[in-house]
C-alpha cells in the first residue's frame, strides 16, 4: 500500500529469492516507471513488487498470481488488483492476506463487489526468514532504515483505511507487526507513544553503530554525527 513498503520488501526479496528476477515499482519513481514496466513485460518470468499505481489500466500478459500483502484501501481497488491476472481468457489466481480480526472484510467484498472468495489454508513447513532479514539490517544501515520507514508507512496507511470499522488501528498487534517487518527496534512515532511492548525484544546492538555499506553515504552520516556532537 505504500512506496516505503515496496522499497523494503523489494530489497528483501532480491536477497531471499535467487534465480528469479525481482523488480519494484511505485508512484514516486515517475521517470523510471515506464522503463521498469516495459522491462518486466519482456521477462519470461519474475516478481513485480508494486503499490496500487499498477492496479488498473495495466496489461501484463500471463500474470499467474496477484498477492495482496496489504488489504486494499477500497472494495473497488480489490477488484482492480485482482484484474491484473486471468486476462483475456487466461487463468490466474488472486490472494489477499488478512488478519483474523479483519475477516469480516470478506463478507463486505462479497456483498459490495459480488466477489465470492475461498479461504486458503496457511502453508505448513515454511522457512523462518526473519533472522536473515535482521542480519541484513545489521549489516547495512540502508536496509535498517528502509525497514523502519516501511513499518511507519504501513501503520499510517492502516490508520487511514476507508473501512475503519473493520481495520481498527487500536486493535493492531504492533509487537507482532514489528517482528513481521524484522525490525531491530520499535520506531518513534505518534501511534506508539505511551505504549509498552513486552512481546517485542529489541536487539542489544546500539543501532547508531550500524553503518551504510555505501561508503559515501556512511562518510556523510559520520560527518553529520560529528556536527551533532
Amino acid at each position: 500500500s505504500t512506496c516505503a513498503c515496496v522499497e523494503y520488501y523489494g530489497k528483501a526479496l532480491e536477497s531471499l529469492i535467487k534465480q528469479v528476477k525481482i523488480m519494484s515499482i511505485h508512484g514516486k519513481m515517475k521517470h523510471k516507471r515506464n522503463k521498469i514496466f516495459t522491462e518486466f513485460r519482456k521477462l519470461p518470468g519474475g516478481i513485480l513488487v508494486c503499490t496500487d499505481v499498477m492496479a488498473r489500466g495495466i496489461d501484463i500478459p500471463e500474470v499467474h498470481w496477484v498477492l495482496q500483502y496489504d488489504p486494499p484501501s477500497s472494495a473497488s481497488a480489490f477488484v482492480h488488483r485482482c484484474g491484473r491476472t486471468a486476462r483475456i481468457g487466461n487463468v490466474g489466481s488472486a490472494l489477499v492476506f488478512l488478519l483474523p480480526m479483519e475477516e469480516s472484510y470478506i463478507n463486505f467484498l462479497s456483498i459490495n463487489q459480488k466477489c465470492p472468495m475461498q479461504e486458503m489454508k496457511p502453508q505448513t513447513n515454511v522457512l523462518d526468514l526473519l533472522p536473515k532479514l535482521q542480519s541484513m539490517a545489521l549489516a547495512d544501515r540502508a536496509v535498517f532504515e528502509k525497514g523502519m520507514k516501511a513499518f511507519v508507512s504501513y501503520v499510517q496507511a492502516y490508520a487511514k483505511h476507508e473501512c475503519n470499522l473493520i481495520f481498527r488501528i487500536k486493535d493492531l498487534d504492533f509487537a507482532s507487526l514489528a517482528k513481521g517487518f524484522a525490525l531491530l527496534k520499535m520506531p518513534k512515532m505518534p501511534e506508539l507513544r505511551g505504549k509498552c511492548f513486552p512481546d517485542f525484544t529489541p536487539v542489544t546492538v546500539n543501532t547508531d553503530s550500524i553503518s551504510f555499506k555505501d561508503k559515501n553515504r556512511e562518510k556523510q552520516r559520520q560527518k553529520q554525527l560529528e556536527q551533532q556532537r
